[in-house]
């Protein structure tokens, strides 16, 4: 008689994130909704990231992941159980620090452990074992006024860390430290990682650092926006420790940057009102910085296209500050995204090779053809026999299709970018658009 051999089961995941929804409701309009049917599998051993711009919703996952925020629809798998509320076992390092000032480094990092209610003298020497490991020995009575960013840093993740998490959530964590010191901690994390030595199972990272994500992640997870969703899974397979110079690593960052810049198909969606034809969120970036950016790509070496990698690199920026200055020159038809890289347009060169008078000009142009916004404002001054027209009644008609903060963004937006294009003046006190100044310069 034959023997069945049992065969392994397959492990269980330690963290599954299944069809998750998070919708704010706003007053007689359509739900506000900021993650639609995300879903995630993490499994003991990896470091997953979450890539994303701001406002894709990333921070909202970190929140629900972590039991602090329940999903509007969809549910959290934790260890094989639903979580209900923070689970035990998950800890999470914040972009802020989030330190309490009054308290020295040895009284914040046993914070979470007072909680527990663990006895003092184990909690003084669990605090102590996790301050030497992240490399702040000696510095047990010194308060985080007295610390630089980095070691306030260090702090936070001692903190999570005594509690001996088997699941370590980090919500762009390097992002308010200079270049070096983040750089450093980013190693300094990875070597404890690669020698076993954090007390944890998973890291699971949120980030806008293309170069950040493919340095520390197995898995990387790229969000797009409105609704935060994930767009796209790509698995990193460089061992540790990682070399950014490798060229194979520089072509996975292209990759990824081709991803985050490739237009998706539009989704169905409600057919916006006809008096409210403006409903698109806008970057608030300086037309100082779009000037500049073109002139950049006019000139030596990119002559009007050039990799998007290789322009952040050389102009100093993240992923998170070039991308909106492209799409807003896509949105004005001055450059073209295409597969990770960025192209001058014709009305472009023409903008770089115009004096100031004709830029204006250039710019209002491409502002009233392309952006609703700016053509609904100067259409409704010139039709007003005062010509004059209140902030609120735009604002309004913005919230009703996005949070208040994105519509205080497009507003100030469309604010700059009128007033550079002269195509209207706008009065901060009042809080009024107007043709004013405008004529009386004409």
């Amino acid at each position: 008689m034959d023997a069945t051999v049992a065969q392994p089961l397959p492990p269980q995941p330690l963290l599954q994130v299944r069809a998750c929804r998070q919708a704010y409701h706003k007053d007689s309009n359509a739900d506000l909704v900021v993650l639609d049917d995300v879903n995630l599998t993490l499994q003991a051993g990896e470091i997953v990231g979450l890539l994303g711009r701001s406002g894709s919703g990333k921070s909202t996952l970190l929140r629900i992941v972590s039991g602090l925020l329940p999903p509007t629809a969809g549910e959290v798998i934790w260890r094989g159980e639903a979580l209900r509320g923070p689970a035990p076992g998950i800890a999470m390092v914040f972009q802020s620090f989030a330190l309490f000032p009054w308290l020295t480094v040895q009284e914040n990092v046993e914070l979470g452990l007072e909680a527990q209610g663990v006895p003092r003298a184990e909690r003084e020497a669990r605090a102590e074992e996790a301050i030497d490991l992240i490399g702040l020995g000696g510095y047990e009575s010194a308060y985080p006024k007295e610390l630089s960013g980095g070691m306030r840093q260090r702090v936070g993740l001692a903190r999570a860390l005594v509690v001996h998490p088997d699941l370590l959530l980090m919500d762009e964590p390097f992002s308010a430290l200079d270049v070096l010191t983040a750089e450093t901690l980013r190693t300094d994390l990875i070597d404890l990682w690669m020698e076993h030595r954090l007390p944890v199972q998973s890291i699971l990272i949120v980030t806008h650092n293309i170069e950040e994500a493919v340095l520390l992640c197995d898995r990387i997870l790229v969000f797009a926006s409105n609704p935060g969703r994930v767009a796209q899974e790509i698995r990193v397979p460089f061992p540790h420790p990682r070399n950014r110079l490798d060229p194979a690593f520089r072509q996975l960052v292209d990759e990824i940057y081709a991803v985050m810049t490739r237009r998706a198909p539009p989704a169905p969606a409600p057919v916006a009102p006809a008096d409210a034809p403006f409903a698109a969120q806008l970057h608030h970036v300086s037309t100082n910085l779009l000037a500049g950016l073109m002139e950049a790509l006019a000139g030596p070496p990119y002559d009007g296209r050039a990799d998007l990698p290789a322009l952040a690199a050389s102009l100093q920026l993240e992923a998170d500050e070039l991308l909106p200055l492209g799409e807003t020159l896509q949105l004005l038809h001055f450059a073209e995204l295409e597969e990770g890289d960025i192209k001058l347009s014709e009305t472009g060169r023409q903008f770089v090779q115009s004096d100031t008078d004709d830029r204006k000009k250039l710019f209002a142009a491409s502002l009233l053809a392309h952006v609703k916004l700016a053509a609904a404002i100067r259409r409704t001054l010139d039709e007003r026999w005062n010509h004059r027209a209140s902030a609120v009644r735009f604002r309004d008609e913005l919230e009703d299709h996005m949070s208040p903060d994105y519509a205080e963004e497009t507003l100030r937006a469309i604010i700059a970018w009128g007033r550079y294009a002269e195509l209207y003046s706008f009065d901060e006190e009042a809080q009024q658009f107007s043709l004013e100044d405008i004529e009386a310069a004409a």
